[in-house]
């Protein structure tokens, strides 16, 4: 479920590192997916009767992914130091699983012995954070921690209190505030069970199920290609819950084949890098963030996905919509696939692959139902997926136990980064935590923003989207849920809209450059230029900017609400993204001018307005809707006439 990092391939792996390398990493990443599994289990206590504690377990856990990150980067070339890290990291971290009780009690008192390993610690996870992920995270907690230590001779509300570095060290290294805390918790006892889920789904054919499924479904409509892409991302990103790996598993067939059927390879890179990022907003299984916020809310991960559902339809929507248009307008019809599989056929041969993900959504939605949380119902459904696919297979193979016991073993290299960006987030947290900065940033924010929602809104927008230049999108979320959302609910926008709306705005460092790691992955399948193709997919991807802007002032849309005000605000709102992406690609029922487009952008503006802004915004809802039967009743009447004079097709497609 890490959206940046992409794993490379067991024979690369193997060919890159030497073989005690391949040996310690396959142990380390075995452990650390052997020990999550059991304690979700529960089997230590309901076995062998044996308890400790969760962070006992999390510290573990932390020190073989520490372990991991220094010896499992196959771009760098083994060092001493490198093993040194290892062993201490083994080290470190078992001495503080085993005296973790006592270490409790005395934490109070700043024993020598939990400030040195506290700071070792610390530097330990700062550095392999920096080594999977960049300098970007790593750089804004030292920032942090540089402004925490010169704000208290500062003034107003700039000033935070003073902590002894003795104090914050302990606090950091050993408090449940600090980077054994619950985000940290949330990246093991999680993430990794649902990401042994999407290894497992993709090994055993199910990306290929879902792509057979959009094949099926759509292949035979204009622009068919393109609509598997959008139909096959959103299938398979219900599961992965990650815009590159879900790229990787679908894009290396829908790129291609949106090629061949007359997309540009940029314009086809860009589609599929819009359709994989909305992976991590679609339900049941969405990205790291959205567990993240279930525990920052303290609410049910189910209630994150009903509050998701809307906004995820309406993002996939937008793109449909987009390809449709876009098709239209350059004549593209059908995918060019020879022997196009048969829907029965498909879930025929496939029908396995949906018992488990069903079983998933009843659990995560009805925890009452089925009594597991949302971590065992990822190993239920995990088993239940291996079980069916062994008996069944996928297009005539099955892979034996050995095969899924490798895949399920590989989640521990593949939820490194996600893990390390936890145990960092939670020294991050804690900082801000120890030192009452996060209090501080509210009141600056409420100040600057002068109590104005909106202007409250596009600040942290802007603040959110310069963060994800640098930073992944777990890391962006982090950040702004305690750092910005905080404002929002203090002026009185709901908790779960302020997290929402945060979280979707770090998304858009996927396909928006310089980072833009979906498009930069996309293109490379396209074998074209990232750059140019992150820009594209910005255009494409257009409703991800102002969607966030309309669930928070238009709660129904988060399912907040009656079910007549949220079919009616679905229906408004799917009219104006539509009545927008007519703007963003210049046709509608015939290709438009620059005048004719821009008066398209301001009625659909004016018809997801949400009526909620301001008193009488209703009314220009009302004006936009009356506009744009009009305007579509008269650009409906001139493709007719150019219809009869065989004029319709004769513009030349754009450049890109």
């Amino acid at each position: 479920m890490s959206e940046e990092r992409i794993v490379p391939d067991a024979a690369e792996f193997t060919s890159a590192a030497s073989k005690t390398t391949v040996f310690w990493t396959n142990i380390f990443q075995s452990l650390l997916v052997a020990a999550v599994v059991l304690w979700v289990l529960d089997i230590p206590r309901r076995v062998f009767s044996v308890a400790f504690y969760t962070e006992q377990l999390l510290t573990i856990c932390l020190g073989l992914t520490l372990a991991l990150a220094y010896i499992a980067d196959t771009t760098r070339k083994r060092h001493w130091s490198d093993w040194v890290a290892v062993v201490t990291s083994l080290l470190l971290c078992g001495y503080i699983a085993l005296r973790y009780e006592k270490l409790t009690y005395e934490i109070a008192f700043l024993p020598i012995e939990g400030i040195v390993g506290s700071a070792i610690l610390i530097a330990l996870i700062m550095e392999a954070s920096r080594r999977t992920n960049g300098w970007g995270f790593v750089g804004m907690i030292a920032a942090i921690a540089i402004y925490v230590y010169i704000s208290p001779q500062l003034s107003g509300d700039f000033q935070t209190r003073y902590v002894s570095p003795e104090r914050m060290v302990v606090y950091l290294g050993l408090d449940t505030n600090g980077a054994i805390g619950s985000i940290l918790q949330v990246a093991v006892l999680i993430v990794i069970p649902f990401t042994i889920l999407g290894q497992v789904l993709a090994r055993t054919g199910g990306a290929d199920f879902f792509a057979d499924i959009a094949m099926s479904a759509m292949g035979h409509l204009r622009g068919g290609a393109a609509k598997i892409a959008v139909v096959g991302s959103a299938l398979f990103g219900m599961i992965s819950g990650s815009a590159v790996s879900n790229v990787l598993a679908v894009g290396v067939v829908t790129i291609p084949t949106m090629i061949k059927s007359g997309f540009t390879p940029r314009r086809a890179a860009a589609i599929e890098a819009v359709g994989s990022t909305g992976g991590q907003l679609m339900p049941p299984v969405m990205g790291a963030s959205a567990f993240i916020m279930a525990e920052f809310l303290q609410v049910p991960y189910g209630a994150v996905c009903i509050a998701a559902t809307i906004p995820a339809i309406l993002y996939y929507l937008c793109l449909f919509f987009h390809v449709d248009l876009e098709a239209a307008k350059h004549n593209i019809g059908a995918a060019k696939i020879a022997d196009p599989p048969h829907i029965f056929d498909v879930l025929k041969s496939g029908w396995h692959f949906l018992v488990p993900i069903v079983f998933l959504v009843v659990a995560l939605i009805y925890p009452n139902l089925t009594l597991l949380s949302p971590e065992k119902a990822a190993v239920v459904a995990t088993a239940l997926l291996m079980m069916f696919a062994m008996i069944f297979g996928y297009r005539g193979k099955r892979l034996g136990i050995l095969e899924m016991l490798k895949a399920i073993m590989e989640t521990g290299r593949v939820s490194l980064d996600i893990i390390l960006i936890g145990a960092a987030a939670g020294v991050m947290v804690g900082i801000m935590s120890i030192s009452g900065l996060a209090f501080s940033m509210t009141i600056q924010l409420l100040t600057l923003a002068g109590g104005n929602v909106f202007l409250l809104l596009l600040l942290i927008a802007i603040l959110a989207f310069i963060l994800g230049i640098g930073l992944p999108t777990v890391s962006v979320y982090i950040l702004t849920a305690t750092l910005l959302a905080p404002a929002l609910i203090k002026l009185g926008v709901t908790p779960m809209a302020a997290h929402m709306f945060v979280m979707y705005n770090g998304i858009l460092s996927m396909i928006t450059p310089p980072v833009a790691f979906a498009a930069y992955a996309a293109a490379n399948i396209a074998r074209t230029d990232g750059w140019t193709t992150g820009w594209i997919a910005c255009v494409v991807g257009w409703s991800t900017f102002i969607l966030p802007f309309l669930f928070v002032l238009t709660p129904s849309l988060l399912m907040d609400g009656s079910w007549t005000e949220i079919a009616l605000n679905l229906a408004r709102v799917t009219f104006g993204i539509w009545l927008g992406t007519v703007a963003a690609v210049g046709f509608a029922f015939t290709r438009i001018n620059a005048v004719s487009r821009a008066i398209y952008a301001v009625i659909s503006l004016a018809v997801v307005l949400p009526p909620e802004a301001f008193t009488g915004a209703i009314w220009i809802n009302t004006a936009g809707i009356v506009a744009a039967i009009v305007v579509l009743t008269i650009d409906w009447i001139r493709q007719r006439a150019l219809r009869r004079q065989g004029k319709v097709a004769e513009i030349a497609p754009t450049p890109y």
